[in-house]
């Protein structure tokens, strides 16, 4: 059967959306998420499009990526179904191989491909190395969440109020240096379909005070829900509160009917894995990503 590359436009999103949580699967490893295109929503649809791809076999999509041309890096979801497919594996990597496919840089490249065995297999067959190691933690949601000790307030597309997400946008802003977080991409954000199954949470103290906040994304009932992205904000950091808003998001997830929740941070983040693990996440074997040297 022939395999199409095609870059995504904005109204095939969707489709690229459900493709990829149908392919999020309860003990599977932890790869692109329909979250991790919701979050990047916040660009804007005809942004995130041109910056996906998918691999499609007899009309239907088995694979996609999402670039970031800034780092060179393609982040990979692959379909169960061409998870040992050694024919789809070696056009995988000649389309990811040739600059003028338009995936990758001709000089450099990373790819982050955490399923698909017999594409991983060629990879390192073909030189690729690996990059810096990422650990995945997992919490299942077969009982219930405990309490997480903050209020907790949150805003999704069906319920928006003004002040929780005021307070979203402003701690998720005192909680990363870098932070783009606005309204108006918060509200682009809100408008892709990731997030009619995504929620906001904001986490109050005692005192009432915004003190962490993070957003969840549910793949569909049964299957995998994904924390993207988790902070708390800096001026009320080291009282447990980032633990506290993890608990949340569990809480949230399985409220949404995720099997599980999921999240992946750099290993050297050895604080953020300590406080996933005292939230009730497992830490799973390290990944890496894979790099191509110049």
């Amino acid at each position: 059967m022939p395999i199409t590359l095609q870059t995504a436009t904005p109204d095939s999103l969707d489709e690229v959306v459900e493709a990829v949580a149908l392919w999020q699967q309860p003990g599977g490893p932890v790869q692109l998420h329909p979250g991790d295109l919701g979050w990047n929503w916040c660009d804007g649809t005809e942004t995130l499009a041109a910056a996906v791809r998918a691999w499609r076999r007899d009309g239907q999509i088995v694979a996609a990526g999402m670039v970031d041309d800034d780092s060179g890096l393609i982040r990979m979801a692959i379909a169960p179904s061409v998870d040992a497919d050694e024919a789809f594996a070696a056009r995988l990597l000649a389309d990811l191989s040739d600059p003028a496919q338009g995936v990758l840089p001709a000089d450099a490249g990373f790819v982050e491909a955490r399923a698909g065995a017999a594409f991983r297999e060629l990879l390192h067959r073909s030189g690729w190395v690996a990059d810096e190691p990422w650990t995945p933690l997992t919490r299942e949601l077969t009982t219930p969440v405990e309490d997480c000790g903050l209020t907790i307030e949150y805003v999704d597309a069906q319920h928006v109020r003004d002040r929780i997400l005021e307070d979203r946008i402003a701690v998720h802003r005192a909680a990363f240096p870098n932070a783009k977080l606005t309204l108006e991409r918060w509200q682009a954000m809100a408008a892709g379909a990731p997030y009619r199954r995504g929620r906001c949470l904001v986490g109050y103290d005692d005192a009432g005070n915004a003190v962490a906040a993070t957003t969840v994304w549910s793949a569909g009932d049964g299957r995998p829900g994904l924390i993207e992205p988790l902070g708390a904000h800096r001026d009320y950091r080291g009282r447990g509160h980032g633990r506290a808003i993890t608990v949340a998001a569990a809480a949230a997830l399985q409220e949404l009917g995720s099997s599980s929740a999921t999240v992946c941070t750099p290993s050297s983040n050895v604080g953020g894995v300590a406080a996933y693990v005292s939230a009730g996440f497992e830490k799973q074997p390290a990944v890496t990503d894979f790099c191509r040297k110049s």
